[in-house]
Parts: structure tokens; sequence; C-alpha cells
């Protein structure tokens, strides 16, 4: 089934650039020229995945991820000339999963693009009814069902991102275990690793303020300084 991607930028030479690219994957082009005009598409389209700039008239970028993870889940990444580890940090904290500086490699973006969109088909697929053993994972008092992608902390649903599902899926699914950086990176985001800790650190900032009473101590999600991170093995239920 053909995917339909948003490209929103004010730039038309950057709406088109993507589009002669993205056009050689099969897949169907919306445009949009500003926040305002993003969102209505949005609204009334069915959007797989959301192209962003930042500075746009009417309705930012940020603005426009805001309003967009206020309803919706689909993946969103953004693409800017500010390009400052600050914008990238606040962009990635409202809820794009990932984020490309301009100026930007074309074939990058495109391999960024098929990336998301993978991750976004598993979190979407239905799960074979011979997998139904597999549909919850419990740790403590959190299970992460994998038929709806959610996680519930004592009984109440905490919706996930397709990004937050899949770091989820691989630390729940072998708690106690060290994942470097570099192993987290290349799992969820299937691209090599290239020191790009703010985009982890971000993600797990954000899990850690969905799952944890005290975010600033966490006792599911764990630091492992100088080595990485792991999911708690048993977690004393409060």
């Amino acid at each position: 089934m053909s995917k339909t991607i948003l490209i929103v930028d004010d730039e038309p030479e950057i709406v088109e650039l993507m589009r002669i690219f993205l056009e050689r994957e099969q897949v169907e082009i919306i445009e949009a020229f500003n926040g305002a005009e993003a969102w209505q598409q949005i609204e009334t389209n069915k959007i797989d995945l959301a192209v962003i700039d930042i500075m746009m008239p009417q309705l930012n970028g940020y603005q426009l991820l805001k309003k967009i993870r206020e309803k919706y889940k689909l993946p969103v990444i953004i693409l800017s000339a500010k390009n400052q580890d600050a914008d990238k940090i606040l962009g990635l904290g409202l809820g794009a999963d990932d984020f490309v500086s301009k100026p930007f490699n074309p074939l990058e973006v495109v391999a960024r693009i098929q990336a998301q969109l993978r991750r976004s088909y598993e979190f979407a697929s239905p799960i074979a009814s011979d997998s139904i053993s597999n549909l919850l994972t419990n740790l403590g008092d959190l299970v992460l069902d994998h038929h709806s992608c959610e996680l519930k902390k004592r009984g109440v649903a905490i919706p996930l991102s397709s990004t937050e599902y899949a770091l989820l899926k691989l630390f729940m699914g072998t708690p106690g275990r060290i994942f470097t950086k570099k192993q987290i990176f290349e799992n969820v985001w299937s691209e090599p690793y290239m020191n790009d800790d703010n985009t982890i650190m971000v993600h797990i900032s954000r899990l850690r303020e969905k799952m944890e009473d005290d975010p600033r101590q966490p006792v599911y999600l764990l630091t492992i300084r100088g080595l990485g991170y792991k999911f708690a093995k048993s977690v004393n239920p409060t």
C-alpha cells in the first residue's frame, strides 16, 4: 500500500527537491508551505509521515509539532536550518522522531524516512493469532501491550509514539541487559550510529517522564554511566 508523506517548508525549492527524490520511492506526496496549511492537510488526509521545517509563517514547526502530538502518532522528521543542539533537543522533546539539519543530503533524508516508515508499519501492524502468548511484556507494575502498542502502568494506559514503543520493546524484551548508545540507535533507528547522543537522550527523557514516578530518580529505565542504558530486571510496585 502506498504511503502518503507531507512535506512542509516555506521554501518551494526544498519541497520540490524532496518531491523529486521521494517520487522514486513510489509514495504519494502532499505539499504545504506554512504551518497552518500543513495542519489543514493533516486534518483532512491520512498522512503516514510528515517532514517539517521550523521557521515557517502562520504556525512555526514547533507549534505545528505540538498540535500534531496532541492528536496524532504519525512519525515526524524535522528538517531545519536551526541546527544548534538546543534546537534539536527542543524538537525531539516536543515529540519529533528525528531531526535533520540543513543543508542536507536528500538521499540521507529519504533513508531516514524509510526507516521511520518501517518502524511505523511494525507499530501499526496487527499481530497474528498464533502470537497471542507474546502480546504482553510484564515488568513490575508496567505492562507493554504489543497489540495496542501501549504501555500500562498500574492499569492506566500510557500512549506511546512509534519510537517510544520501539525503545521499550528493546529494553523490556531483555531486562537487565545493558545496551550501548550504538546498539540502541542501530536497533531502533535502523541506521549506522554517528554519535547522535542527543536523539537517544531526549527520547529516554521523554519515556521517563511518562513511566517513572519521579523522572529525576528513575527505577525502571536506568543509566549505566560510561556504558549506556538498561531496564531494571525487577521493581517493587509502589
